[in-house]
C-alpha cells in the first residue's frame, strides 16, 4: 500500500476550526481581506520535516516509484487547476483565485478537501503554501508570489514525467556507495552528509550558474585546507576580474588581491594593461580572511579534472536566497564547520575542537583526509521520501528533457538575488 500522509496530521484542528471563517465582517468581505479574531493553533501547521534517508538510497528509490504510482492517477484523473497569476495571494486574501487554490492543492495532497472550498485565505491554506513550498525548495513565506504560482502550474502529466526520468537517474546509484560518503544534488543546491545508511548533516548550498555548471561526476574528498589563499582561476580572470577592474581600478586593492608575474615577484595592478587580455599571463592571490576571501576560512579538495571543489563563503547571506546558482562551477557551503568535522571524523587529532582553534589561528593549515570520503555530485530534480512527501526542483541546467518542468525562468527576479549574483560573480 502506497504511503501519502500528507494533510491528515492537523486536520481534525482543521476541521474544529472551519467554522471560524462565519465570524469574517461585512466590512473585511468587500476588501477583500479577512480580519481574524481567533488565534489558530500552531499545530495544525503542516510541515515537512527534513529527511534522514539519504537521497541516493534504495529506499528513495522505492518511495519514487511509489510517487510515480500516485501521480498516475492523479494525471489518470484530470491533473490539477490552473491558479490565476498576476496578484499575491496571503493569509485574510478574499478572492475566487483562493477557491481555486484550494482545489489545486487538495489534488497534491498538500491540504485535505474536508477544508472545504471558499475563497478566503485561512490559516489552513497558508499552512498548505508553506508546505507546497519546502517541497518545491521555495523559501516558506506562505505567501502566493509569482514563483510559487509557476510551481503550481506545471501540469501534473510533467511532473510524472519528471518523476520518471529521475528515477532512472536514482536507479543507478542504488548500489553501495560506501558506508560514509557525500551527496551534493545540485538542482536542490543542497548538499548531505551519509554514515551508517542516515544522513548526519544537510547543508544548503550554492552551487554552478546556468552558463558555469556544476559538473555531475563521483569522486573523493582528499584535502582540507584551512584558512587558504584563493588563485583565481584563469576562467574567472577572463570573464570577471578583467570587467571589474576596468569600471573599478581599486578592485584588486579592495578585495586584497594580490598580482605576481611568473618569476614569483609582486606587481602593482597599474602595470597591466586592463583593455586586453595581459591580465592572463598573471597570477592573482587573494590574502587569507575569513571575512573576504572567497573561500572563506576552508576550502575541501576532490579529485576531478575540472578544477572544482567545495568552501566556505564569506557571503553567507546567498544561503537565504531561493536562486542559489550564482558560483562558477565549485560548491558553497553553510555550516562548513560541521561538514569538515564529518570529513575529518577519521583522521587521527581532528576534532570539532581542534578545527575550530585552526581556523581561529589564521593560519595555513592542509589536513589529508584519511581514509579519503566519497563524493557524488548528482543531477536529481524530482524523488520521493518513505514518509511520502515528493520533492520537485527546477530543472536549472535543462537536463530533463522537459523544458517546460522549469518552474520559473530561473534568472534573479529579485533584488536580493540579483545582488547575490552580482557579489558572488568573483567566486568559483
Amino acid at each position: 500500500m502506497r504511503n501519502f500522509p500528507v494533510w491528515k496530521s492537523g486536520l481534525a484542528i482543521a476541521l474544529a476550526g472551519a467554522g471560524a471563517l462565519a465570524g469574517m465582517s461585512a466590512e473585511a468581505q468587500e476588501t477583500g481581506q479577512a480580519e481574524w479574531a481567533q488565534r489558530y493553533d500552531a499545530d495544525a501547521r503542516l510541515t515537512v520535516s527534513r529527511s534522514t534517508t539519504p537521497i541516493l538510497s534504495e529506499a528513495t528509490v522505492a518511495a519514487t516509484e511509489s510517487a510515480i504510482e500516485h501521480f498516475q492517477e492523479i494525471v489518470a484523473n484530470g491533473g490539477w487547476p490552473q491558479v490565476p497569476g498576476g496578484h499575491q495571494l496571503k493569509l485574510g486574501t478574499n478572492s475566487p483565485a483562493v477557491s481555486i487554490l484550494r482545489k489545486r492543492l487538495i489534488v497534491s495532497g498538500d491540504i485535505g478537501p474536508e477544508t472545504g472550498a471558499s475563497q478566503v485565505f485561512d490559516s489552513y491554506v497558508e499552512a498548505a503554501v508553506r508546505r507546497f513550498q519546502a517541497r518545491h525548495g521555495i523559501i516558506e513565506t506562505g505567501v502566493v508570489n509569482q514563483q510559487t504560482v509557476a510551481a503550481l502550474n506545471v501540469p501534473a502529466e510533467t511532473r510524472l514525467r519528471q518523476l520518471e526520468t529521475n528515477l532512472v537517474r536514482l536507479r543507478s546509484f542504488s548500489k553501495d556507495l560506501g558506508n560514509r560518503y557525500v551527496t551534493a544534488n545540485i538542482p536542490a543546491a543542497q548538499v548531505e552528509t551519509v554514515e551508517n545508511g542516515a544522513v548526519v548533516t544537510h547543508h544548503i548550498a550554492g552551487v554552478g550558474k546556468i552558463d558555469r555548471q556544476s559538473p555531475v561526476m563521483q569522486t573523493r574528498a582528499i584535502q582540507v585546507n584551512f584558512n587558504p589563499f584563493w588563485t583565481v582561476p584563469a576562467s574567472v580572470i577572463r570573464k570577471d576580474l578583467i570587467p571589474k577592474m576596468q569600471a573599478d581600478p581599486n578592485y584588486l586593492h579592495d578585495n586584497h588581491i594580490r598580482v605576481y608575474d611568473k618569476d614569483g615577484q609582486e606587481l602593482q595592478p597599474e602595470q597591466i594593461n586592463w583593455r586586453s587580455l595581459d591580465a592572463l599571463n598573471y597570477k592573482f592571490r587573494q590574502d587569507i580572511g575569513g571575512d573576504f576571501n572567497s573561500l572563506g576560512v576552508v576550502r575541501i579538495d576532490i579529485a576531478n579534472p575540472y578544477g572544482v571543489y567545495m568552501h566556505d563563503t564569506p557571503a553567507k547571506g546567498v544561503f537565504g536566497d531561493d536562486f542559489r546558482f550564482v558560483s562558477s562551477g565549485c560548491i558553497r557551503l553553510q555550516n562548513v564547520r560541521d561538514y569538515v568535522a564529518f570529513l575529518l571524523r577519521e583522521t587521527p587529532g581532528w576534532d570539532r575542537d581542534h578545527i575550530d582553534q585552526v581556523i581561529a589561528s589564521g593560519e595555513r593549515v592542509d589536513v589529508k583526509i584519511t581514509p579519503a570520503v566519497p563524493v557524488y555530485w548528482v543531477y536529481v530534480t524530482a524523488w520521493g521520501a518513505p514518509d511520502g512527501v515528493t520533492q520537485f526542483r527546477d530543472d536549472i541546467y535543462q537536463r530533463d528533457g522537459l523544458g517546460a518542468a522549469r518552474a520559473s525562468d530561473m534568472t534573479p527576479s529579485t533584488p536580493a538575488a540579483t545582488a547575490a549574483s552580482v557579489r558572488d560573480d568573483n567566486e568559483n
